[in-house]
């Protein structure tokens, strides 16, 4: 100790010590830079994105990716308790993270639900008992996504078009259960396409194949959009703006159409993985994407942009970037999306009610097979 009390001295009558008291605040910042650990879908951590927050917080956000929500409940199961801090999953797979008991039970008063939509403010499958366990974050309509050069916007208002002898070889499909099966149970005009009995399952099914001759091929997210870009493809149910948003950006000549049928609602929702060493900088993140600059940058996020349930969000956009706000129709003034779920057009994409997920995985395996 006295060597260190001597050599401090020194340090300070030879002048260095400004420049060690200048230097000595970035070397704490780094010190003390903790991580927070992400499981999401691909763009959730781009820079652009969590960026203020990491620069606030001094925080390094490290994501772990993953494509549907199998696949995430995989990766959760998989890990030890406590490696991920937020979870951003599919709204319909919260469920799941909680009966399996991966996520933590949050305090609503954490998070601006009075600023929500109405029809987002006590979301269903985000609380239990009255207990919270996922914010909802965004949210898009899946319906028709189509090229123009091929199908026009008022063909695209029934998925009978799909069946079009010009469109054989023409059809594509993503490559996930849940949005070309609950397309096809709505075809089949079940009022909830996800809740089925028996013999509406079975329909469903039978109905599927034979739309099996049109399909050109399955596609994952990559491969969705340079199908549609090239027209390749020239429709595919169960997809919307998520996609077609990222094309139209580009300049491709595509767009999504809801049809007289209806069309689905994805959400994405935020959570807590249970055991999170980190769960009060964890509920901050959650608060920051609530915030009209996080509500702003996942709208426009450039993996996918997506609306947002948050009237500052909407307010926000349309003041930062009213042609996004118009384009994604997030208008505070007139018409906008909501329009379509206050009208009974969009259902929720859920779990199969009466099935399991793996009874519909397995059809969808037997479907990609026949």
């Amino acid at each position: 100790m006295s060597n260190f009390q001597y050599s401090r001295r020194a340090l300070l009558k030879s002048g260095l010590a400004a420049g060690a008291v200048l230097a000595a605040p970035s070397v704490v910042r780094a010190q003390a830079q903790r991580e927070l650990t992400m499981l999401t879908w691909a763009g959730h951590a781009d820079p652009e994105v969590v960026g203020p927050f990491e620069q606030a917080h001094n925080v390094r956000i490290r994501a772990k990716e993953y494509v549907g929500g199998d696949q995430m409940l995989a990766q959760f199961a998989q890990s030890p308790a406590g490696t991920y801090d937020v979870i951003l999953a599919d709204a319909e797979y919260v469920s799941q993270l909680y009966q399996a008991d991966y996520i933590e039970q949050l305090d609503p008063a954490d998070y601006p639900f009075d600023d929500f939509f109405p029809e987002f403010q006590k979301f269903e499958g985000h609380w239990y008992d009255d207990g919270l366990y996922a914010v909802f974050l965004r949210f898009g309509f899946l319906g028709l996504s189509h090229h123009l050069d091929a199908i026009s916007r008022s063909e695209a208002r029934s998925y009978r078009a799909m069946w079009q002898e010009n469109l054989r070889g023409k059809v594509g499909q993503f490559d996930w259960h849940l949005p070309n099966f609950g397309t096809i149970s709505l075809i089949e005009g079940n009022p909830a396409p996800f809740d089925l009995d028996t013999a509406a399952w079975q329909q469903v099914q039978e109905a599927a194949l034979t739309l099996r001759p049109q399909v050109r091929g399955f596609y994952d997210y990559g491969g969705t959009l340079s199908a549609l870009r090239s027209g390749e493809v020239a429709a595919m149910p169960g997809i919307g703006d998520w996609i077609t948003g990222v094309l139209q950006r580009d300049g491709a000549n595509v767009a999504t159409t809801i049809p007289e049928q209806g069309g689905l609602q994805w959400t994405e929702s935020l959570s807590i993985g249970k055991g999170s060493r980190n769960q009060d900088l964890a509920r901050e993140f959650i608060r920051y994407m609530m915030s009209p600059r996080g509500q702003v940058a996942t709208a426009t996020l450039r993996a996918y942009p997506a609306m947002v349930p948050t009237r500052a969000g909407w307010a926000m956009l349309n003041e930062t970037n009213p042609n996004e706000a118009a384009r994604q129709n997030m208008s505070l003034t007139g018409p906008n999306a909501l329009d379509e779920i206050r009208a009974g057009r969009i259902q929720l994409r859920r779990l199969p009610v009466q099935q399991s997920l793996e009874s519909w995985n397995d059809a969808w395996v037997r479907y990609k097979n026949a």
